[in-house]
């Protein structure tokens, strides 16, 4: 490799941190909106939980309060531990309650997890093109977004980049020119420990990373030490460490949610890859998110990236195919679910990268300024869209109109609903919980295409006094309902919401 002013330390090291700095500025722009921009039900959700610790540690909460709080986070699905949301929690009692506890808490952990994955790719790339690949990290609109979102996944994503680092140094310190015939070294035994405890924590946080940790694991543990593999003490404590934590949680504290998940998201819903639709529905999906044409180049260059490297990306993207089949449904609809596609997709790209950046390195002149260039102006380019995806919409006026909601649901008898997010919003900002009269969705039509909930009217409705609708979009989408309901006569009416008495 020739040594070029563009290839000294002090020059690429000043624009690592200006990149470091360009992706914590990006997600912390319009920080204090509510989080209603990106998946809001799922973000609602742990706004709850995290609200249900934080005030069941706050001195000042009254018993009210704390029952409230306990009766909306105990009403959320709890699939994984509340890891995420107990340290937002507890930042309360500091911040006091703002989604900005919250973004900055997740943009951290990015940043962290960036640091990380830049010096993996240093190991097997020029640091310039390890410096693109960090770049479609940060930059990336969907990374932007999905990575500041309050939910398990940027945290999981984070520990788990941080943990496949570890675990590659790891590997490379098992080669015969650092570590001789002494398996057991302390170096080696550093790299497995902090290797075995991100990965497990990754996993522990939320469970569907486990595909991408032990396909990884697996493949660097062989083509380190291949058939002889289990002679290793190492490997044994890192299988341990990986393993662990999660089988506590999901398999024996929690068997219950992990079963009712497992059926209701993988069985039920496994006849979904049978069809050529689903995978032309899952690639138009990633292809909204990461463009399909860096998506298959980044696939390239798993092929031809040094032999370590090659064997932990062709081992992340068959640990992507499985988990695709296996939550075949989230695939097409839920994009965080791809967010630890992320770090991947950066990683192949700036295998893709090296021999072009060496290239660059190598002339002077207008060519070397006009690559720079192109290179800052792409850049640019994504990070003015990410700002614009973020400021595009305000969501400041939601928790009024909430309160206000809240305020005119009676309180003398019980409220069935068609609102969003599941009454999550209800709760979180009008601090009224009501049950849920069902949703036409892309999920419903898929397990129950013919159902019609309004011929369920009576039975549903069995026991309630009053029926709230601030969900239009969806009472457009049920006219049997909305014709069954103007008989009633309607309670309150205003901007957004109307409010039916349903009392026999």
């Amino acid at each position: 490799m020739k040594t070029t002013p563009l290839s000294r330390p002090q020059t690429w090291y000043v624009l690592f941190v200006i990149l470091l700095a360009l992706g914590g500025l990006l997600r912390l722009l319009d920080i204090t909106d509510p989080p209603l921009d990106f998946h809001p039900s799922r973000q609602l959700r742990n706004s709850l939980v995290a609200r249900e610790i934080y005030y069941s540690v706050l001195p000042s909460a009254t018993e009210e309060q704390k029952t409230l709080a306990a009766s909306f986070a105990n009403s959320v699905g709890k699939y994984e531990p509340p890891v995420i949301e107990s340290i937002v929690g507890y930042t309360y009692l500091v911040t006091g309650e703002t989604i900005v506890a919250a973004r900055v808490w997740e943009t951290f952990f990015w940043l962290a997890a960036g640091i990380a994955l830049f010096d993996l790719m240093r190991r097997a790339v020029s640091p310039w093109a390890a410096l693109l690949g960090l770049a479609y990290y940060l930059v990336l609109p969907f990374s932007v977004e999905a990575s500041r979102s309050f939910q398990p996944d940027p945290l999981m994503t984070s520990a788990f980049v941080i943990g496949i680092y570890f675990l590659y140094r790891w590997s490379e310190d098992h080669s015969p020119l650092l570590a001789g015939d002494a398996l057991g070294g302390t170096l080696t035994w550093k790299w497995a420990i902090l290797a075995g405890v991100f990965l497990g924590f990754a996993t522990f946080v939320k469970i569907v990373i486990a595909f991408f940790v032990g396909a990884a694991a697996i493949a660097l543990v062989l083509f380190t030490l291949g058939k002889d593999f289990w002679k290793s003490k190492q490997v044994w404590v890192m299988a341990a460490l990986m393993v662990v934590p999660a089988l506590l949680f999901y398999v024996l504290l929690n068997q219950g949610r992990s079963t009712e998940y497992f059926f209701s998201w993988t069985v039920a819903l496994i006849k979904l890859i049978t069809s050529t639709e689903f995978y032309n529905q899952w690639l138009v999906f990633v292809g909204r998110l990461f463009g399909l044409t860096v998506l298959f180049v980044s696939m390239a260059g798993a092929f031809i990236a040094p032999p370590r490297m090659r064997w932990l990306l062709v081992s992340l993207w068959v640990g992507y195919l499985l988990y695709g089949l296996t939550l075949p449904f989230q695939m097409y609809t839920h994009s965080y679910y791809h967010i630890q596609l992320i770090p991947i997709v950066a990683l192949g790209l700036a295998m893709v990268l090296h021999p072009l950046t060496e290239s660059v390195a190598g002339i002077s002149g207008v060519g070397r300024v006009g690559f720079v260039a192109v290179v800052v102006a792409v850049i640019g380019y994504h990070a003015y869209v990410a700002r614009s995806v973020l400021v595009a919409e305000s969501f400041r006026h939601e928790p009024a109109y909430w309160s206000e909601v809240g305020e005119i649901v009676p309180t003398d008898g019980k409220v069935i609903a068609l609102t969003h997010d599941y009454g999550y919003r209800l709760m979180m900002y009008g601090w009224r919980k009501v049950s849920l009269w069902p949703l036409v969705t892309g999920l419903s039509e898929v397990r129950n295409p013919d159902k019609n909930s309004a011929e369920k009217f009576d039975e549903l409705t069995a026991g309630m006094d009053y029926f709230l609708v601030t969900a239009f979009g969806q009472f457009d989408k049920q006219p049997d309902l909305k014709k069954i309901l103007n008989e009633y006569p309607i309670l309150a009416e205003g901007d957004g919401y109307v409010l039916y008495d349903i009392r026999k």
